[in-house]
């Protein structure tokens, strides 16, 4: 097919955002069998940023979708925008596109002020939800669009296209349609796509969610494990924690136009820096305790000691956040227990009725209703295992301790 015939063909505004950016990419190669994860000479952690987000802000009228954004991202990282819809992370992918103006701000990439810049002068490369593949074309001419369009010699195209299929898991489909594939496929096309002008930033609009389950799962450690081989520095935006978590170096966590935390998956989870990030990833019990002093804190009327409490006055409201694996589960009785020692570690046992009892394959959530406790429902994770032996049923009582260490509390709001 000819440009001419190419040009004539409809286009979505994905397919036409794509085709714009494509347009002037420098034509740098990855070398595909030879690239290593890994940081690299002149990326190290105190290195420069390859790309900086300064104080950018969006708005639409009077409503604020972006508030004084500031970011850092590392070449050859992989970083996950996360959180509820909503929340401004496909705005600011946009914005670093080049798809939407900022209202305020800077963006920086390699060292250049890009913020003025339009989509097809900036150096990257994207993958739609939706893929924008072009229906019309075979695989192998969707790919090698960008590439045409800037007139390479064609051996050398075919050569890149044949590559980039082989990387891709594609190699003998270049001659189908879309059409012909399966929605794993299309998105493995839309990559290669991305990756044909072998671009400084490779950006990632929620490119599985339109897949089933288990491809979503096969597809992202492909992505991954690409992502680390061609050592291009990717920004996903998605809202599935577990895949953030499986294939981030670090997660941006948003909520209502801002970046709540910036960290690894386990410091995210492990150290969540507010009480959104505490409740919106994993599961937690959200309970109600008081400040005690000295690293303490008192909870359902028993004292524990926390050394990583805020120092606050003695009273003061807290808003605690339990993980429903940080407890000991001690016995399940068909009677309720009369008194309870404190367990091995110190902490204060409680007690509580099973309502509900989850079996989820490699654990098991435990609903109980604890009277102490002025939220009455919590959640316990334990393996099929530790139910079975300690023969966990609705309407037992359960006996169990909390990990007080474990906790992540936060002053309550005036």
């Amino acid at each position: 097919m000819s440009d001419r015939e190419t040009a004539r063909l409809p286009v979505t505004q994905g397919q036409a955002a794509q085709a714009a950016q494509t347009a002037s990419l420098r034509d740098t190669s990855y070398a595909f069998e030879s690239a290593e994860p890994g940081l690299r000479k002149g990326d190290e952690e105190g290195g420069p940023p390859f790309l900086e987000i300064r104080h950018l802000h969006k708005s639409y009228g009077s409503f604020t979708a972006l508030q004084s954004i500031n970011l850092q991202i590392r070449r050859g990282e992989l970083v996950c925008f996360l959180g509820p819809s909503g929340c401004g992370k496909t705005t600011l992918l946009r914005a670093i596109a080049g798809l939407e103006a900022q209202t305020s701000g800077e963006i920086w990439q390699d060292g250049k002020n890009i913020s003025a810049l339009p989509a097809s002068q900036r150096d990257y490369g994207i993958v739609f939800q939706s893929y924008a593949l072009f229906p019309n074309l075979t695989v192998a001419d969707n790919v090698a669009y960008g590439l045409v369009s800037q007139r390479q010699p064609k051996a050398l195209v075919a050569q890149k296209v044949q590559s980039l299929l082989d990387t891709v898991g594609l190699s003998v489909s270049g001659g189908k349609y879309p059409a012909q594939l399966s929605g794993g496929q299309q998105q493995r096309v839309a990559l290669a796509r991305a990756l044909a002008m072998s671009p400084g930033l490779l950006l990632l609009d929620e490119p599985l969610s339109a897949l089933d389950a288990t491809v979503r799962v096969h597809l992202r450690n492909e992505i991954r494990a690409l992502q680390q081989r061609l050592y291009v520095t990717t920004i996903m935006v998605t809202h599935d924690q577990e895949e953030a978590m499986a294939m981030a170096d670090r997660v941006v966590v948003m909520n209502h136009g801002v970046v709540e935390q910036v960290g690894t998956p386990r410091d995210i989870y492990q150290r969540p820096a507010t009480p959104f990030v505490a409740e919106f990833i994993g599961k937690a019990n959200k309970l109600q305790a008081l400040a005690a002093g000295n690293g303490g804190i008192t909870l359902a009327g028993h004292k524990l000691y926390c050394p990583q409490a805020p120092r606050l006055s003695p009273g003061q409201s807290l808003h605690v956040y339990m993980r429903p694996e940080d407890c000991s589960v001690h016995d399940c009785t068909a009677m309720p227990p009369i008194g309870s020692a404190p367990a091995p570690n110190g902490s204060p046992v409680l007690t509580g009725v099973v309502e509900q009892l989850e079996f989820l394959g490699a654990v098991c959530i435990v609903h109980v209703d604890v009277q102490r406790l002025p939220e009455r429902h919590v959640q316990l994770q334990l393996s099929p295992a530790q139910c079975l032996q300690l023969d966990i049923q609705p309407g037992r009582w359960l006996q169990f301790s909390i990990h007080a260490q474990q906790l992540k509390i936060f002053a309550q709001a005036a």
